[in-house]
Formats: structure tokens, C-alpha cells, sequence
């Protein structure tokens, strides 16, 4: 089967009213916000040193190494958002700061190939020799994906160069006859010499990714052996009783049946797995793709499209285990999930995994960023308390506001990257094939059966469900339209030039169309708002309920209604109502329910427990999206509310 194509960015034009309140900010303010942050110029703003650890290593001023490890990858995700911006908005000035820092990291570059201003500056004597914890591997994989983006959006191969020859020295120093059994602890490389064997055709690259990827989980565990040789030096101290369970190294990655430890890390690893069984024809690695996606998707995920339940290592625990207050649900583990389910999608074209990708990317993925692109969570969880959000317990990790960076950075710049690439989850294509995966107002520009079709799609989903497709070029052009039907619509109904479509049935959740001429689809979905409940295996939310319009999670905020949110129960035998407020959030749905609260007023505030009946009080309560929650004023947020059974 052949892997369905992501279409350039070049050829997409988004002109959307829910989008475009982030992606117009992503080169207007997020970029030049972040290239100040980059350089340590944002006032009050946590300090990132990246532009200044590669001014020293490039022998342009004196200085000490300053930040994490992995702090290179910083910029490297900045550069891969400015590329994809400048495939869709071309800016001389934007192009010439970065091309200034790709000129930087030449300089900083040695003759060997070597790349890493840590290891340059602070343990020039220990390359390589910590590879648990080290994050070279996984610093080069991001500079190597951000070259191709820069040398795809602009023709440029300066950097492409500079990390083609950093890759040809991971290859040598990873072969088999020098280092047959090492791998990364922090997946990332893999992908990224996938990437690379895409743009360059030199096939030694995705043979190194295939080793890094078989070589993982096998005894004894290379990570113990490393850390028994005199060179090794320990970078974390809470990895001082590493479990290879938290590197997904625990298995070879065919035996793995659950997804286990980190879980950037893993979803990281999980993309690289796709990519390899696609091009090795690999089916054995394809099922393990798909086993360890549906212990995610139907065990370890929350509603919202976050992972990773634990704030402690920030990983997977156990099947149903989704605390809601205490959760990690980084953001960058859902941008992973969301290149994970595409790769799947494009692969199997089943219409399940861009079910679960639309979920990451409304939700947890925008949730981490404010709507002045200027602040930013590492953390995504479904319920917060202000007040015991206390440093130094088990509650330190979850911030009530967004920050305006963070000592470890991962998160900020990729949301940018994957705001600047949005249009690539939206289509895909073979030769004769169009789909349609999300449902986003704009244009593109297509080559179908080698003719040029052009495709204008109108709607203001995800807040209504009516889709206009307009299709100009395609006179003499026969092709199939594949229109994703998400498992959350239950009623829809598509027109194709006026003529209503009878035949409802799906493959894998796409309704193909036969276009031979035909100029306009109309489709519509139903995206009434919807109660749902979970599992009741998952305790934390046993006996309570959250709301759904399309794809769109919805939680209650403090400032739409009072303290205390815990304390109110939903009547979900009354109905949802929905109402547009064009001057709130940039324009949102609001959903208007009905309930009740425990009152306080049977209760002083120096009774902690006594026996006493209940005293309900009536409340209307207002609902808005999760990802614009935060937004206003600081206070509690909550997703899961109780459900109210009295009469």
C-alpha cells in the first residue's frame, strides 16, 4: 500500500476563524517573542542562554555552558517553526535571522561533524559516553528536522549540510564495527534520520534509525553497561535508580504490549516505528504500532488528547490510571501523539487515529499556549486549584497561570512548529486520491493525476458542522474525494452538486466520493454538545461527566460562575444550551447548563467534619472550551463535574 502524502505548505492557504487566532500570531508575535526569549532579552522571563551557548561555541565570545543539557534543541525547534511559516509567508527579515544563526551553527560546528554546545563547552573529554542521559542523539535529531523543514521552505542547504555531516558522523560512530550496541535514552534521532533518508535518498540513514530502534530492550540493558565505565558521569541525579521501563528500552520494541515510562519519549519512538514498518514493509513493527496505539487511545489517555498521568518522571503509570488535579499531560507528548496518529492514518488510512489527533491538537496542544502567544504550559491538567499548586509537593509541577518560559523549553517552541504546520495534518493525497482529515476554512492548491485542482473549504467548524467544498480545475478530472467522518458525528449528510448522497456507509470512518465534475460539496455534521462519561474503571472519574461539542472538550472556570467547583453537581437530564459570544475568547460557543451546588451555608468555617444533611442550591452554570481556559482572570478550572441523580 502506498503511505499517503502530506501536501507542502506551500500549497495551503488557512484563512480560519478558529485557527486563525493562534496561527496569525505564530509569525506576528509568538516567533519574534521567542527569538527574544532565545536571546535572553524578555524581562522577568526565565533566562534560556541557547543563542549564547552557540556564540561560545562558535568562539564569538567567552563564557560558560549555561542551561540543560538538551537546551540546543531549543532553537532548533524555533528554526523548524520559522521554516514552516516561511513556506506559507514569506518575511526577508525573519529569513535573515535565521540564516544568521544557521551561519552561527556552521561556526559552532567541529571539523568531525560534532554538534552540541554542552558537550563542546562543559565535557569536551565525554561525547558519547552518556548516552542515557546525555540528549546528543536526541538534540541532533531536532537540528536534522529542522534543516530539511528550512531546506524545503527556502532552497537553502547551508544548514541542511552542516547536519548532513553531523548525521554522517552519528552513522560512523553508531556503526557496527565501533558502537553496534548503543542507542538514545531520549528518542527523537530516529525520525529525524528517517527525515533525512526522505530528502536525501542516502538509504544509511534510515539503517541507522532501524538499528537504534531494534537495538532497544535487549539484555543486558546497554544503559546498565554504560554506566559502569569509567568514563560515565551522571548528569541527573533522580536518575540514580534508572528502570529502562521509563526508556521504553525495557522490550525490544516488537514485544512491547503497553505503553510504558516517559511519554514524549515514547510517542517520539512510536513515529519512528511507523516510518520504519512503512519502508521496510515491516508488519510485525506495524502491529506493535497499533497495539501500543490502542493502549493509549482506549487505556492511558485523557478525554482532552493528553498522556502521561504521572507528575514524577513524567510518564505512563497503569491502565485507567487518569488523576485529573495531579496529571502531567505535557504538551509536547500530545503534539507526539498527534505526529504518531498521522503517520498511522497515512499508513492505514483509518480514520480512528485522526479521530485522536484532532483531539490532541484542539485541546491539550492549544490549551498550551495563551491567546497572546505569550505564555505557555508544560503542564495540561483537568482540574486545578490555585491554592494548593504549592511549590514542593506533589502539586509543584501544575501552574494555575501560564509562564513565559521555563528552564527546560520543550514545550513553547514546539507548539510553534506545530502551529507553523498545521496545514500537513489537514489533507493528504495519493495520485487520485484527496482527503480531507480536518475541517479547516482555507485553500489549496493540488496536483491530481498530474492536472492542478484547486480546493476552497468554507465552514466555522469546530463551533458549527456545515462544510462547504468548492473544486475548480477538475472538468475533465476524474478522482476520489475522501472525506473524514468523525466517530463522534452520529448524524451527517452530504450534498454533491445539490444532489443528497444515499449511501452513508464508511471505510475506516472516510466517505469516498467519485468527482467527475462535480463542483461543490456541502456536508454536515451534527456537533450538538454532548455528555460523556468515563470507563468506570478510570475511579478518578467515576460518578461524573464532561461535555463534548465536536471535537472540543469543555471545562467550567471560576470566573463564569464561583470558588469552590468541586462542590457543583450537572442535571444531564436537562438540556445543553449553546450560545455565540462574538466578544469572548476571540469568539466561542459557550455551553449554558443546569445543576446544583452543596451550599456552605449549613457549615462555619471551623467545622471540618459533623453529621448533616445536604442543603442543594440552584445554579446555572457556563461552560467554555478547555484549550481557552486560563485566558482571563486566574482561578479554578474543572472538567470532570459530578452528576446530579436526585429528583
Amino acid at each position: 500500500m502506498t503511505k499517503l502524502k502530506s501536501l507542502p505548505l506551500t500549497k495551503i492557504s488557512i484563512d480560519d476563524s478558529f485557527w486563525d487566532k493562534y496561527i496569525k500570531l505564530v509569525q506576528e508575535v509568538i516567533i519574534p517573542y521567542q527569538w527574544e526569549i532565545l536571546n535572553d532579552r524578555v524581562e522577568g522571563a526565565k533566562p534560556s542562554h541557547c543563542i549564547n551557548n552557540f556564540k561560545i561555541t562558535a568562539k564569538e565570545k567567552e563564557g560558560e555552558f549555561q542551561g540543560a543539557v538538551f537546551q540546543d534543541s531549543d532553537v532548533a525547534k524555533w528554526l523548524e517553526a520559522v521554516a514552516y511559516s516561511l513556506s506559507t509567508n514569506p518575511n526577508k527579515e525573519l529569513e535573515k535571522s535565521a540564516d544568521e544563526v544557521i551561519h552561527l551553527f556552521g561556526k559552532a560546528q567541529d571539523e568531525t561533524g560534532y554538534l552540541n554546545t554542552y558537550y563542546t563547552i562543559k565535557e569536551p573529554n565525554l561525547r558519547w559516553t552518556n548516552l542515557k542521559e546525555g540528549h546528543e542523539l536526541y538534540t541532533s535529531g531536532h537540528m536534522i528536522e529542522a534543516a530539511i523543514a528550512y531546506y524545503k521552505a527556502t532552497g537553502k542547504d547551508e544548514f541542511l549540510q552542516i547536519m548532513i555531516r553531523n548525521a554522517d558522523l552519528i552513522c560512523d560512530v553508531f556503526s557496527k564495527d565501533k558502537n553496534s550496541e548503543g542507542y538514545p535514552g531520549h528518542q527523537e534521532i530516529e525520525l529525524a534520520l528517517v527525515k533525512l533518508f526522505e530528502v536525501t535518498g542516502n538509504k544509511k540513514y534510515i539503517d541507522q534509525a532501524k538499528a537504534f530502534i531494534n537495538r532497544r530492550g535487549h539484555r543486558p540493558y546497554y544503559f546498565d553497561k554504560e554506566e559502569k565505565r569509567p568514563e560515565y558521569k551522571r548528569i541527573f541525579q533522580e536518575f540514580a535508580e534508572y528502570l529502562p521501563l521509563y526508556s521504553q528500552s525495557h522490550l525490544p520494541v516488537r514485544e512491547q504490549k503497553t505503553a510504558e515510562g516517559h511519554a514524549v519519549r515514547a510517542v517520539y519512538m512510536y513515529c519512528a516505528m511507523a516510518d520504519l514498518a512503512y519502508y521496510y514493509n515491516d508488519l510485525e513493527l506495524l502491529e506493535s504500532c497499533k497495539r501500543l496505539w490502542d493502549n493509549i487511545t482506549t487505556k492511558r489517555m485523557y478525554i482532552t488528547g493528553a498522556i502521561g498521568s504521572s507528575g514524577i518522571l513524567e510518564r505512563f503509570t497503569t491502565d485507567y490510571d487518569l488523576p485529573n488535579s495531579s496529571n502531567y499531560g505535557e504538551t509536547c507528548a500530545s503534539i507526539g501523539l498527534a505526529l504518531f496518529g498521522r503517520r498511522m492514518m497515512q499508513i492505514t488510512r483509518d480514520g480512528k487515529y485522526m479521530d485522536v489527533v484532532e483531539k490532541a491538537l484542539y485541546n491539550t496542544v492549544l490549551s498550551g499556549i495563551a491567546m497572546d502567544g505569550r505564555s505557555f504550559f508544560y503542564v495540561n491538567p483537568l482540574e486545578v486549584w490555585p491554592d494548593n499548586c504549592l511549590v514542593r509537593t506533589s502539586m509543584e509541577h501544575v501552574k494555575p497561570m501560564r509562564q513565559k518560559w521555563f528552564g527546560v523549553a520543550c514545550c513553547p517552541p514546539n507548539i510553534t512548529r506545530t502551529l507553523a504546520s498545521l496545514g500537513e495534518y489537514i489533507y493528504s493525497q495519493t495520485d487520485n486520491t484527496l482527503w480531507i482529515n480536518l475541517f479547516v476554512e482555507g485553500s489549496i492548491g493540488v496536483n491530481i493525476q498530474k492536472k492542478d485542482l484547486v480546493v476552497t473549504t468554507k465552514t466555522k467548524f469546530p463551533f458549527e458542522g456545515n462544510i462547504s467544498i468548492q473544486l475548480e480545475g477538475n472538468d475533465d478530472l476524474e478522482f476520489d474525494l475522501a472525506i473524514r467522518i468523525p466517530g463522534y458525528v452520529n448524524k451527517y449528510n452530504i450534498l454533491v452538486d445539490g444532489i443528497n448522497i444515499q449511501d452513508k456507509d464508511c471505510d475506516k470512518g472516510y466517505k469516498y466520493i467519485k468527482i467527475n465534475g462535480q463542483k461543490l460539496i456541502e456536508v454536515s455534521f451534527d456537533l450538538s454538545p454532548r455528555f460523556v462519561r468515563a470507563n468506570p474503571l478510570v475511579r478518578e472519574d467515576s460518578g461524573k461527566v464532561a461535555i463534548e461539542k465536536g471535537p472540543l472538550v469543555y471545562c467550567i472556570e471560576e470566573i463564569d460562575n464561583e470558588s469552590n467547583l468541586p462542590a457543583y453537581f450537572v442535571d444531564t437530564k436537562q438540556p445543553i444550551n449553546e450560545e455565540y459570544y462574538e466578544g469572548l475568547l476571540g469568539g466561542t460557543t459557550v455551553l449554558k447548563l443546569k445543576g446544583k451546588k452543596i451550599s456552605q451555608d449549613n457549615w462555619t468555617l471551623d467545622e471540618l467534619y459533623k453529621e448533616t444533611d445536604v442543603v442543594w442550591e440552584n445554579k446555572d452554570l457556563i461552560a467554555i472550551p478547555y484549550c481557552y481556559w486560563g485566558n482571563r482572570t486566574p482561578g479554578e478550572m474543572l472538567v470532570w463535574m459530578k452528576e446530579y441523580y436526585g429528583g
